[in-house]
């Protein structure tokens, strides 16, 4: 026996006390409507109805049993929607990837704008490079990142593309830290730290091209995992750092570039086939409005997707 089915059957004919008015509330027709009422009746082994040729009225055990059934055809309603909820990846856990570099301010920022968002969605926040982004989603081990682009992006879809310029941090007492922006050529000579190009290989390599075309070739290049390992080069005089504007930090001071040649590029992505639709949405929603507001990023105009195949002898972009 349909339980839930006999259930809402039996509330209906109580609440409206007619079987002709409670078929057409159920959208069946009455003799249907009549055998499963009976068919209730046997299974409970009570009757609940008091039918005659003019009224249909509740026995004493149809009485005490409707608020019962109304409650359990309320709790199932609740488990629908729960499941239904759960299916639209508006329950459980979201696994996010940022990359290291984002500030403190900024990942508080974006956790709370989630949860804003969704507050029955846990936010499990990793902190993981772009390359290690793209093969936990590809792996289904990953809801969705924030990865820096060019990156290979198969397979996956994009939220709304944003630009972050990035200038040079020097030792404040560097004679280049007196001008209110430096041409990259004028970095000529330094060694350089930047972001480690395991990370995010596109991006690193897209980074070093263009310093090559403007007139910086760096003799050295020093990988900073950790935004404060740069700065700590900078202080000691071993390198220039190309980053975004970073907070304020003592001894050392962040200039634009001339004409803003380096733009790093990011964005939100998942897969295609993703079971987190709504999550995923809010998410990528949360992590647009907090970067631009938090983190200096503006959205940059929509562009095909650029498939990154690195020449192993050269590092440039193929």
């Amino acid at each position: 026996m349909n339980l839930v089915a006999h259930l809402q059957c039996f509330v209906a004919v109580a609440e409206e006390l007619h079987f002709g008015r409670a078929a057409e509330r159920l959208g069946m027709a009455q003799p249907p409507l009549s055998q499963r009422i009976q068919r209730l009746e046997r299974e409970l082994g009570v009757r609940l109805f008091e039918r005659s040729s003019r009224r249909v009225e509740l026995t004493v055990p149809g009485r005490l049993l409707l608020d019962e059934a109304r409650e359990i055809l309320a709790r199932v309603d609740r488990i629908r929607s729960l499941a239904d909820r759960a299916r639209r990846g508006e329950l459980g856990a979201l696994r996010a990837g940022v990359a290291a570099d984002l500030t403190g301010a900024v990942v508080a920022a974006l956790i709370a704008e989630f949860r804003e968002r969704c507050p029955e969605v846990r936010l499990d926040l990793r902190e993981i490079g772009t390359a290690e982004q793209i093969r936990a989603l590809a792996e289904g081990a990953l809801d969705v990142g924030v990865v820096r682009h060019p990156c290979e992006v198969r397979d996956l879809c994009l939220g709304p593309m944003l630009g972050q310029p990035v200038g040079v941090l020097l030792p404040s007492g560097d004679p280049l830290a007196a001008a209110p922006e430096v041409h990259l050529a004028d970095l000529a000579g330094r060694d350089l730290a930047l972001f480690p190009r395991e990370e995010s290989p596109g991006p690193y390599d897209e980074l070093l091209a263009a310093c090559r075309r403007h007139g910086y070739d760096p003799p050295a290049v020093h990988e900073a995992r950790q935004p404060q390992f740069a700065v700590g080069l900078v202080l000691a005089g071993s390198a220039v750092a190309l980053t975004p504007r970073p907070p304020d930090a003592s001894g050392v001071t962040w200039l634009p570039l001339v004409g803003e040649p380096l733009l790093l590029r990011v964005s939100c992505a998942w897969r295609r086939d993703s079971e987190r639709e709504h999550a995923v949405s809010e998410f990528t929603s949360a992590a647009t409005a907090v970067l631009c507001a938090k983190a200096g990023m503006t959205p940059l105009p929509s562009a095909p997707p650029r498939r990154v195949v690195p020449r192993p002898a050269s590092g440039f972009l193929a």
